[in-house]
């Protein structure tokens, strides 16, 4: 019963995590029927599909916060009224500004959940499950990016020559919306953050519902001392900064989150449709196409996770570095130096899906979850705020960025760029980024004291 009603809440929340992948993804086979609509050109689309991205970034910096202040299932169900509020006024928008304030709305709700809802699911968690429960929403993510694919291409070939297509497509989002501000209706509050409210009788009785009555107690007295180490070890945030070490390893992590995002895999899950579409598909066909790139993000993050604890942190992101720059050369070699002929347009599409596949394989959770490890308790939450507000800004410079360049230099200049991006991660990987695999998140903090002291 215990572990049934675990599973219902995990499954509840995850829904924050199918509406970051939904909204970031509806928006790939949205902006082309949304352009001609609207008359975009290269760089007000490229601000409309951005804009998100930018309030993610904002969101994950304060709604964080917030979530700490007034509770994990509160924050959520704000989040759900956002989403709810933000996907009816981007498919009402009449012009790209109002199109563009309602992502932008929509966006601090992605941010907000890309932080709340896997703190939520850590601390309900017991200890042994914690893992394999906080990767579902990484599941959810990439399979609301697939979903959005598949409606994408279902609504484009039922209405494809209605004009207010697009429309349909970012409008079923809401459904998602509903059900999680409904789910989290019926779901507790965090135990973890109920007790660091000194409401412990309330933790307790949450415990009691997703654990045995002995283990609940037990994980009560653990919860009651670690709160207590915590409250002795952290000194305010900032203050911490004026230590090297630290600053150091912020450095590494928010380093790590840009390479992440200019590997340029969310210029493929933003623009794959066009992309393929300018690589010799027909306007239907990359619509169809690009779900490819859907499921084998589900297949990439799936084969990650299931190795992420068989092999070494440094090795699985220097394999992905080199996979990533190979495929990036290949889908820039076959783009310029193929000739227009029906096979072309395939061929690229298994470049571009193999880059997929090996980016969401390992950079894709690895850097995640290094972010989750590197930094010392007393500051964990302050230091992963500014590495994933330092990711999200990455990220919109991306999905800003790659319309307009595109069209100045061409598809093969553009992934030969983001080819030597990866080789530059490659390098930055192999000459300093610690290995985090085999140690406890304690004896990680001793070692980085010394080691950048």
């Amino acid at each position: 019963m215990h572990t049934r009603k675990l599973g219902m809440i995990a499954f509840i929340a995850t829904f924050g995590g199918l509406l970051f992948g939904y909204d970031t993804g509806v928006i790939n086979g949205a902006v082309d029927p949304m352009k001609q609509d609207l008359g975009l050109t290269p760089f007000t689309q490229g601000f409309a599909v951005s804009i998100l991205v930018f309030g993610a970034a904002i969101g994950a910096a304060v709604i964080g916060r917030m979530a700490d202040r007034h509770g994990r299932r509160k924050t959520i169900l704000l989040l759900s009224g956002i989403f709810i509020v933000g996907t009816f006024g981007q498919a009402l928008a009449s012009n790209w500004q109002i199109l563009s304030v309602f992502r932008f709305i929509l966006g601090l709700a992605v941010g907000g959940a890309s932080t709340t809802v896997p703190v939520y699911l850590a601390e309900m968690s017991p200890t042994e499950q914690r893992g394999s429960i906080v990767t579902r929403n990484e599941i959810m993510i990439v399979s609301g990016q697939l979903g959005a694919f598949i409606i994408n291409a279902v609504i484009l070939n039922i209405w494809g020559s209605d004009p207010d297509v697009w429309r349909y497509m970012l409008i079923m989002g809401v459904i998602p919306a509903f059900a999680l501000l409904v789910g989290m209706l019926r779901v507790p509050e965090s135990p973890r953050w109920l007790s660091d409210q000194n409401r412990r009788g309330d933790a307790l009785h949450v415990l009691k519902q997703i654990r045995s009555p002995n283990r609940a107690e037990a994980e009560m007295a653990e919860v009651d001392a670690l709160l207590e180490k915590e409250r002795k070890s952290k000194t305010g945030g900032v203050s911490d900064l004026s230590e090297r070490w630290v600053r150091r390893l912020i450095l590494i992590g928010a380093t790590l989150g840009v390479f992440q995002q200019f590997t340029g895999i969310n210029a493929i899950m933003y623009y794959g449709t066009q992309l393929l579409e300018n690589s010799g598909f027909s306007s239907n066909g990359a619509v169809i196409a690009n779900t490819l790139n859907g499921v084998f993000s589900v297949l990439g993050i799936t084969v990650g996770i299931l190795l992420i604890n068989k092999l070494n942190r440094r090795t699985m992101l220097i394999g992905g570095f080199f996979l990533i720059a190979l495929f990036h050369v290949l889908v820039g070699l076959s783009s310029a130096y193929m000739p227009d002929t029906a096979f072309k347009p395939y061929v690229v599409l298994v470049f571009v899906v193999a880059f997929v596949f090996s980016m969401q394989g390992t950079l894709g959770p690895l850097v995640w979850l290094m972010l989750s490890e590197i930094f010392p308790l007393k500051i964990r939450s302050f230091a992963m705020g500014i590495c994933v507000f330092v990711l999200w800004t990455a990220n919109a410079i991306v999905a800003f960025g790659f319309p307009p360049v595109v069209a100045t230099i061409g598809i093969a200049p553009t992934f030969f760029i983001f080819a030597g991006i990866a080789v530059v991660g490659l390098i930055f990987t192999i000459t300093t980024v610690p290995e985090t695999r085999g140690q406890s998140l304690e004896e990680f903090e001793a070692h980085a004291r010394k080691r950048y002291a």
